[in-house]
């Protein structure tokens, strides 16, 4: 680590908060889910699409948040994003349809992810050199444990307040926890004024590639990545918003649907951090290849499961390889294109999974409104995260683009 002893651990801790605010107030949608299908009457696909909408937006707006970043410090991004977050829970109480949703759930919280996310995990890196792996799975491992805890949280307030009144709560929250977490947000070890901070951060430089947003985006292995992120997001989310649902058609109850849906955030949350322990051993790149294995294979054991004890065995091990995914992300690029631009090129990256995620959960809620089944669309999502697997092995097989 680099910079003012222990700095770089409270940076690790600030990107864990905004992340874990930010995306536990996303991932509770799950909860919500069944009380807007009553409220508003409407199919899974319409309520669905509110969802991926906003991670559209979040992954989209990554890149311009990244660049943001960059320019003007980590620091006035991140609180942007935290007061686009709580308007959006705070509007969103008041929504008297879905379609109100869009504008309030699904914009703002779609803008606010955005410009939280992405600043943060690039603010961890220059902090980190031998470490970084490490760091970054723990900074993003608060989206785990965002998905654990909040979900839960929301349901039981939900059941004993009302929607309504479970997303005033939660914005509070957002505004007290994300406002501390994007006060010490902070990307520059040499403004904390340490010993040897700045040559600490000179060398780290001299070390790894210093590619311009440009030079990265027009280089083989980024858009190779990028097309596999695609591809392997498709299915992705697809139980984060409908897992809970599939677990009530299947006799189950509101409850145990939830608890499914934490259960993702467990295994999340274990990915994360036990992920560079298994690319220290592996390389990256190989490892991102069987975190994309892992989602297919487990698709298929939710495609195939029946009874309760083998969805949860599907949510917590489907969470891992989540989990292992996201924390990969950052550092691979990192290895690759050096801190130059790395919130950028970050965010440009992440633009891919936006794209995969407006067309799989809402194509999946139309596949059940139609067909009364999610076989279709969990099929489809084991086979597109094969095919992603398939795409990193070919960029292992190139030497000179290869990460360890």
């Amino acid at each position: 680590m680099i910079g003012r002893p222990y700095y770089g651990w409270v940076v690790v801790a600030a990107a864990f908060s905004l992340m874990f605010v930010g995306f536990g107030a996303a991932y509770s949608f799950a909860a919500f889910f069944g009380a807007f299908q009553s409220q508003f009457s409407a199919s899974r696909g319409h309520v669905s699409l509110v969802f991926s909408v906003a991670a559209f937006l979040w992954f989209t707006l990554g890149a311009p948040g990244g660049v943001l970043a960059d320019r003007l410090g980590p620091r006035r991004v991140a609180f942007a994003g935290v007061a686009c977050l709580v308007a959006a829970l705070a509007l969103a109480s008041v929504a008297p349809s879905v379609g109100m949703l869009y504008l309030t759930y699904s914009v703002g919280m779609g803008v606010g992810v955005g410009l939280t996310y992405v600043p943060a995990v690039g603010a961890v890196q220059p902090w980190f050199v031998t470490n970084r792996a490490f760091a970054s799975g723990l900074a993003v491992a608060g989206i785990g444990a965002g998905n654990f805890l909040v979900p839960p949280v929301a349901a039981w307030l939900i059941g004993a307040f009302g929607w309504r009144v479970a997303y005033q709560v939660l914005a509070l929250g957002v505004l007290v926890l994300g406002g501390a977490a994007a006060f010490a947000i902070d990307d520059d070890p040499a403004r904390r004024g340490a010993a040897g901070a700045a040559s600490a951060a000179r060398t780290a430089r001299a070390t790894l590639p210093g590619a311009t947003l440009g030079e990265a985006l027009r280089s083989e292995p980024f858009w190779l990545l990028y097309v596999a992120s695609v591809l392997v997001s498709v299915g992705l989310f697809v139980p984060m918003v409908h897992l809970a649902s599939f677990a009530q058609d299947a006799g189950y109850s509101e409850a145990q649907g939830v608890a499914l849906v934490s259960l993702i955030g467990v295994g999340s949350l274990l990915g994360r951090f036990t992920i560079g322990v298994v690319a220290d051993r592996l390389g990256r790149l190989p490892s991102l290849a069987v975190m994309y294995v892992g989602l297919g294979a487990m698709l298929v054991v939710w495609w195939l499961a029946p009874q309760y004890w083998l969805l949860a065995l599907f949510a917590l091990s489907f969470g891992a390889f989540y989990g292992g995914f996201v924390a990969l992300a950052p550092s691979i690029m990192m290895d690759l294109y050096g801190p130059r631009a790395l919130s950028g090129i970050i965010g440009f990256l992440y633009t891919g999974p936006g794209i995969g995620t407006l067309i799989g959960p809402p194509l999946a809620g139309t596949a059940f409104d139609a067909l009364g089944s999610y076989s279709v669309p969990i099929l489809a999502g084991a086979a597109l995260s094969f095919a992603a697997a398939g795409i990193v092995l070919v960029l292992i097989r190139r030497p000179h683009t290869a990460a360890s």
